[in-house]
């Protein structure tokens, strides 16, 4: 499974258009969104970076995130994702930031958040949203799955900009 590129396609011209940078923090998605984005000839006018933040230790250090936060709801929660956007978008200085956190799998999961289990958040100019989403096979597709909810998220809050 691979990512929708027309897709990832829209963003861009989305963010060119507008003029916009963006960043990412990810943990569950090991940087494969970033990796996708810039396997795009030219997306530095638009991307400034990310943060694969794996650890809780680097979610705390590098992206602000709180630890009273990620004791009391876990690293797999909406607001540690939004924690995580606001932290990338500031220590990047991007217009827009998406954070992804989940459990890929194939093990971590419990009954209340079972394998596929994934927080998105996007941070921008007077916008901030968070998700919680179920996605359904193996590791790599959940990781897919992931990357292709936030491209077209972020590109349907742009549009809507």
């Amino acid at each position: 499974m691979s990512p929708n590129n027309e897709k990832l396609q829209e963003l861009i011209r989305s963010l060119r258009d507008q003029k916009l940078t963006v960043g990412f923090a990810e943990s569950c998605t090991g940087g494969a969104l970033s990796a996708f984005l810039t396997e795009q000839p030219g997306v530095s006018d638009i991307f400034l970076g990310s943060v694969v933040s794996y650890s809780n230790e680097a979610k705390v250090d590098l992206l602000g995130v709180r630890r009273d936060t990620l004791m009391q709801e876990g690293a797999v929660s909406e607001t540690v994702a939004r924690q995580m956007a606001h932290g990338v978008r500031r220590q990047l200085k991007t217009d827009w930031s998406v954070a992804i956190t989940g459990i890929a799998g194939p093990t971590g999961g419990t009954p209340s958040k079972p394998v596929g289990t994934v927080c998105i958040a996007i941070a921008g100019p007077g916008f901030e949203d968070s998700r919680k989403e179920l996605f359904s096979g193996d590791r790599k597709s959940i990781q897919m799955a992931s990357v292709d909810y936030a491209v077209a998220w972020l590109k349907e809050v742009l549009d809507k900009k």
